[in-house]
């Protein structure tokens, strides 16, 4: 007698992962370190960020790509922006223009915002260029610092977000 299809492969998938993993960590073998580092980095922004702890208050943005998604979370102060490439293969070039109001801005305003991913800051208005390489994406703090964090924290500019002939000027 035969083994139903679905067991059969439940049970070859179980055996290909078994026999696919390092003996020392049990992790396949193409695991990437770095995912730890950025999901750890990702958890630690949330906790800094009120915004972010919540499921209220999610706006989203235009972008000029479909393969860029953007929006936004506010609660009190904290204003984060985020900003992804949702195409894992390519890099993407973008316009991201903001609803300023759904972040607390007049229209003609420009704020600094810190991705809190890189540490870098930029100056950002209702218009911004951004290239994202796959997968990558922006976690900005609108304002320049975390919700936590102590007032002044992250207050530099350290360059503007314009568009820039050829992709994102070097630093």
């Amino acid at each position: 007698m035969r083994e139903h299809p679905l067991r059969e492969a439940a049970r070859n998938t179980s055996t290909a992962r078994s026999t696919s993993s390092n003996p020392a960590t049990g992790k396949p073998p193409n695991a990437r370190p770095h995912h730890r580092t950025l999901i750890t980095r990702l958890n630690t922004i949330r906790r800094e960020n009120p915004a972010l702890r919540q499921l209220r208050d999610l706006h989203f943005h235009q972008a000029d790509k479909e393969e860029v998604i953007a929006y936004s979370k506010r609660q009190d102060g904290n204003t984060v922006l985020v900003v992804a490439n949702l195409d894992p293969r390519h890099t993407q070039e973008a316009t991201v223009s903001l609803d300023m109001p759904q972040l607390g801005l007049d229209w003609h305003e420009s704020v600094p915002v810190r991705d809190e991913l890189t540490g870098e800051t930029y100056q950002w208005g209702s218009a911004n260029y951004v290239r994202l390489g796959p997968g990558g994406a922006h976690v900005l703090v609108v304002g320049g610092r975390s919700g936590d964090g102590p007032p002044g924290t992250h207050s530099t500019v350290l360059r503007p977000s314009t568009p820039q002939i050829g992709g994102s000027s070097a630093t």
